[in-house]
């Protein structure tokens, strides 16, 4: 390095938050604290001077324990004795980490002690790797160690002469600074009478004194009257205290009987190991008992690849976890969202072993924040858009050849522009599709209110479809359906919803088959139940399932049987409703018209999320 401005490009920095305040001042002690600081600092002294205000100015916003345990870290070096004076002048809290972290030559402690204030001398005492000499010098400046020595000479014999002579009350400690706010005026409770000071001459002389019972209720009552202020105050000074958010921990305490309650320190980052069946098996010592043992992925599942979440995804495929969100369930140290990023561990056979990796908390808390899967879902949508615009592009200059709007064509290539923009049309009604099951499923988009007879709906949407069906001797067959059931949805989101679901189960009949639907009012919801086709019935899951319609002439979406329920599933509860599968059926419920909403709130908490399938 040819040219060392790390200090001045700190210094043209301006922290404005509280992270950088707390970052700057790390970064004047890591460059401060260096031992060619000196050297630098003769060629520019203006820089350093410049250094030691700016320290002084954020030392006035950081908090002194903030600012002592910062100085305590070990990630940086303290060999600079001028750093060293410097911090000394602080706060008792930042001094004693100063001098208790500073790690300078004999000369270099040599020269500074007796530059240092001397309250903050008495921290070195502390000390028990200073050199001898060090030692010596403190031992010439007077700087003991924090105690009282012990009385000898003339006031031991002063002692026993008054111990000889009377019994005197015990001691009382009266600190420099009253405590609390009381004023330093008040006299202490218990005063030493006159007649038992010692004199020049000769010990103490204990007269006789003549007490009477009007001087006994006169001292009697004085003393009540001292002590009553005193506990007037220490009272006062507790109600000022339990109304307060929080006290300076500086300020001089005393045991009053309060309970102070101790709130739990939340984790903010640990480290972690895990095997390679995704099982946590390492952890940073103080979090081991909390999330040893928890699983990062569950088990693989038939089918489940298409509902695996980002960090299931990288765990299966063995890739690097960048920057995913989990959720941890347990203690309230650990329970919450986190970040998590880890790289795969191989031996040197090449075989999987395991992740290992760091837990860390997101960097914002607020309540009103997105959602993980909010966010998920602003970022499909973000793409959807990206995509529509070349494939738009496509569609139209595809239609543009098919009509010969710049002028004739051949007739092959106007069939093949044809093809191009019928597949950029399925293409963006896929997307349509993405981008609507994304919103429905976090709450962007909700399902337009009107009037609709679901059980005239879903009778028209059969025999829409066994004009289809009736060749290949297939179809649904509807019974109930001459009851109406009044829900208050749009009719072309009613329409949506019942061609999704019924136009999924008959495109999977095969020749023959015939299924059995019905449409029933029952408790307050209007409700359809159909058979699943013997395609369905071979899946886990229908709503993961990937298979396709048997013909051509029916389709209910791109992505094939279980996407198009998947987003059924999510109009429904959009209006109020829920879509179930079963073994051999899958139901429908949608409110009706005017339904109580405690028996709607009741429904939903009975089929919740969890009992979908």
């Amino acid at each position: 390095m040819f040219f060392d401005d790390r200090l001045a490009t700190v210094l043209r920095q301006r922290a404005g938050s509280d992270v950088g305040l707390r970052t700057q001042f790390r970064q004047l002690l890591d460059i401060l604290g260096a031992e060619k600081v000196s050297s630098r600092s003769a060629r520019d002294p203006s820089l350093v001077a410049t250094a030691w205000m700016r320290m002084d100015a954020l030392g006035e916003k950081i908090p002194p324990r903030e600012r002592a345990k910062m100085v305590r870290e070990t990630g940086w070096r303290f060999r600079n004795p001028e750093l060293a004076a410097h911090l000394a002048d602080f706060e008792p809290d930042v001094a004693s980490a100063a001098l208790n972290r500073a790690e300078l030559s004999p000369e270099d402690w040599a020269a500074l002690i007796p530059r240092l204030p001397v309250r903050a001398r008495g921290f070195l005492r502390l000390r028990k790797d200073l050199p001898v000499n060090v030692e010596v010098l403190l031992e010439r400046l007077g700087v003991h160690d924090r105690g009282l020595p012990s009385p000898g000479g003339e006031a031991a014999n002063a002692v026993d002469d008054v111990n000889a002579g009377f019994k005197p009350p015990p001691p009382v400690r009266i600190a420099t600074d009253p405590p609390f706010g009381i004023d330093e005026d008040v006299p202490p409770p218990f005063d030493l009478p006159a007649e038992l000071e010692p004199g020049p001459e000769s010990a103490f002389q204990t007269p006789e004194p003549a007490l009477d019972s009007d001087h006994l209720l006169d001292a009697a009552s004085e003393r009540r009257s001292e002590i009553s202020v005193l506990v007037q105050r220490i009272a006062q000074f507790k109600r000022t205290r339990e109304g307060e958010s929080e006290l300076d921990s500086s300020e001089p305490r005393l045991p009053l009987g309060e309970d102070q309650p101790r709130k739990g320190r939340m984790v903010s980052a640990f480290g972690f190991a895990a095997d390679a069946a995704g099982r946590i098996e390492w952890a940073d010592s103080e979090i081991a008992p909390m999330v040893i043992g928890a699983r990062l992925v569950m088990p693989p599942r038939l089918g489940g690849g298409a509902n695996e979440s980002p960090l299931e995804r990288a765990f299966s495929r063995r890739q690097p976890v960048t920057d995913v969100q989990m959720l941890l369930n347990g203690a309230e140290a650990i329970a919450g969202e986190w970040i998590v990023n880890a790289q795969p561990r191989f031996t040197d056979d090449g075989n999987f072993t395991g992740y290992v990796g760091r837990f860390r908390r997101p960097a914002t808390a607020d309540p009103a924040a997105p959602t993980a899967a909010e966010r998920e879902a602003d970022r499909l949508r973000q793409l959807l858009h990206e995509l529509r615009t070349p494939v738009t592009a496509v569609q139209g200059y595809a239609e543009v050849i098919q009509q010969q709007l710049f002028g004739t064509a051949p007739h092959e290539y106007r069939a093949l522009a044809a093809a191009i923009a019928a597949d950029a049309a399925r293409i963006l009604a896929g997307f349509e599709e993405l981008d609507r099951l994304a919103k429905m499923e976090t709450g962007a988009e909700e399902i337009e209110s009107g009037e609709t007879d679901l059980a005239a709906m879903a009778a028209r949407t059969c025999r829409q479809l066994d004009q289809v069906l009736h060749p290949r001797m297939a179809g649904i067959a509807i019974d109930g359906s001459d009851v109406p059931c009044i829900v208050p949805l749009d009719p072309e989101q009613a329409e949506a919803i019942i061609w999704r679901l019924l136009a999924t189960l008959g495109g999977g009949c095969a020749t023959g088959e015939t299924l059995k639907a019905s449409i029933v009012a029952e408790d307050d919801f209007a409700v359809l139940t159909c058979d699943l086709p013997a395609q369905l019935l071979s899946e886990e899951d229908i709503f993961a399932a990937e298979a396709k319609p048997i013909g051509t002439a029916i389709n209910a979406g791109l992505f094939g049987a279980g996407f198009a329920l998947r987003l059924a599933r999510a109009e429904a509860r959009a209006a109020g409703g829920s879509l179930l599968g079963g073994a051999e059926q899958v139901t429908l419920r949608v409110p009706l018209l005017n339904a109580d909403a405690d028996i709607e709130t009741q429904f939903d908490a009975d089929c919740g999320a969890g009992s979908d399938y």
